[in-house]
């Protein structure tokens, strides 16, 4: 029981660190909000190795301190909407077991993206920054799929380690 806080803490610096190595990247990809997603590579371990009550704990305090610490409250908004509806998603298609770690991953960087854009819609009260769906969609699934390669092979890694 005690290793539960351990392992949760070790999580959290890991996702702050990534975060934090992925706005030191200088990749611009020429739209406003795409990232690679590093820190989302832990989301998906946690969701495998403790499930989605862990993971969704995982994601809200990754992005509230990332969020006070290199970002600003819209950061927080735009990240917290869409990591719920992605966990969200990830959930339900994981809990279905007719999809791969790829899959899941997947679903979630394009439910990301979209999560982001709705959020967007709202702020700046038109729809006309939809135009942007069809480059998230595709920046989501590349990433999606990146994030789902390594968290397979880490997943295959640490099948024996027990998290909870």
């Amino acid at each position: 029981m005690k290793n539960r806080a351990a392992y949760f803490g070790v999580f959290t610096a890991l996702a702050l660190i990534f975060s934090y190595v992925e706005m030191l990247i200088p990749i611009q990809f020429g739209v406003p909000g795409i990232k690679l997603g590093l820190a989302n590579l832990l989301i998906v371990i946690m969701l495998y190795k403790c499930g989605p009550k862990e993971a969704l704990l995982l994601s809200v305090v990754r992005i509230v301190l990332s969020g006070f610490i290199f970002g600003n409250m819209f950061s927080i908004i735009y990240s917290l909407a869409g990591g719920i509806l992605s966990l969200a998603v990830m959930a339900f298609l994981k809990g279905r077991g007719s999809f791969s770690v790829m899959g899941v991953s997947i679903a979630g960087g394009v439910c990301h993206n979209m999560g982001q854009l709705a959020v967007a819609m709202a702020v700046v009260e038109t729809y006309r920054v939809g135009y942007y769906l069809p480059v998230l969609l595709i920046a989501g699934m590349l990433t999606g799929m990146l994030i789902g390669i390594v968290s397979n092979e880490v997943l295959k890694r640490i099948r024996n380690i027990n998290l909870y």
